[in-house]
């Protein structure tokens, strides 16, 4: 099974909101909500894809011969690549009632883990979100990284233990949630956390702690001083400001502002191949989250469409590491791309 066929597969599953395009590039979706589209006119979806694609690619085969390897380390444990399957949460009222939240964590992570790499739960306001996203998580023996979102600090903490209790190797918030309408307006009050309440959660994790939704070198700092192990740089996927920019755009002053303090970098936001992996490498993330894709992988193949999809962009970014002359993640670097940031 082919990511074609995977696509082809998912368009009889995925509702009325997703279309499983060729390229998810959040032009036919643009400001559909629920469903992946993103707020307003659509337009941050939009330009975290096309940013990636302004990037091209310095080739370089005056190099050493033979295969590139693409595999990472990343708070202690070994990856087959350095990507990882991004959160997501509610997929019946998102995508269709094919997939509850729990079935769809139950395959989603365990081929990540089978096939070298790790997923990302999500959360919502029904508590089940993050109990089938803790549970799918012990099932594969901690290999996922739960997303908790900035509830209040009661909520937030009870959510952390039950992802103390599945075991998991990291945690992450997505601080950038704090847009999303359903955290409005709650009581007891839930957003935006200042540099203090954020240190207090992440000590009370006791994992490595993922910050994820920094758009700003500032934000980066203030995440470094709440001892976070890192950020991801991330707006959402458009979901929560429009007019905002790419993260293409902003990924490498984060990087100048986070270098020498050994806090990793990830990045997500409109990267859909190996080549986007690369480019977003050589501008400094460590790592990256690719989200909306796997959707459709998991509708259109299950457990074989998480692999095929896994496959495809493991390949792509192995054949540029190549032909870029990278034999191994640390080669990269910028003077292989080419971009006026």
């Amino acid at each position: 099974m082919d990511y074609q066929e995977v696509l082809a597969k998912a368009r009889e599953h995925m509702g009325a909101y997703c279309k499983a395009c060729p390229v998810c590039n959040g032009k036919a979706c643009r400001n559909q909500i629920p469903g992946p589209g993103a707020k307003g006119t659509g337009d941050t979806a939009i330009r975290n894809y096309e940013k990636w694609q302004e990037i091209r690619l310095n080739m370089d085969t005056l190099c050493e011969s033979g295969p590139a390897d693409t595999s990472l380390e990343l708070f202690g444990r070994p990856f087959r690549y350095p990507f990882f399957a991004g959160p997501v949460g509610a997929v019946n009222l998102h995508y269709s009632e094919k997939y509850s939240d729990q079935t769809y964590n139950r395959v989603l992570v365990k081929a990540c883990r089978d096939n070298g790499i790790a997923a990302f739960t999500g959360d919502g306001t029904n508590p089940e979100v993050m109990r089938a996203a803790a549970a799918a998580i012990k099932e594969a023996q901690g290999f996922g990284v739960p997303t908790v979102k900035p509830w209040n600090e009661t909520t937030v903490k009870e959510k952390m233990d039950l992802c103390r209790e599945s075991g998991c190797f990291a945690m992450a918030m997505d601080i950038d949630a704090a847009g999303l309408p359903f955290l409005k307006n709650m009581t007891p009050p839930a957003g935006s956390k200042t540099v203090e309440e954020l240190r207090e959660l992440i000590a009370y994790g006791g994992v490595p702690f993922l910050v994820k939704g920094i758009m700003t070198a500032k934000g980066a700092a203030k995440a470094a001083e709440a001892g976070a192990a890192a950020v991801v740089v991330s707006n959402h996927g458009g979901r929560v400001l429009d007019q905002c920019p790419a993260t293409a755009e902003v990924l490498p002053e984060i990087a100048r502002e986070l270098s020498g303090t050994g806090v990793k970098i990830l990045v997500d936001g409109g990267i859909r191949s190996g080549a986007d992996v690369f480019k977003a490498l050589a501008l400094g993330a460590d790592a990256v989250l690719i989200c909306r894709p796997f959707v459709p992988a998991v509708y259109g193949g299950g457990e074989e469409g998480v692999k095929a999809y896994i496959e495809k962009i493991g390949g792509e970014l192995e054949d540029v590491m190549g032909m870029c002359g990278a034999k191994r993640l640390s080669q990269i670097s910028r003077e292989m791309v080419r971009y006026e940031v």
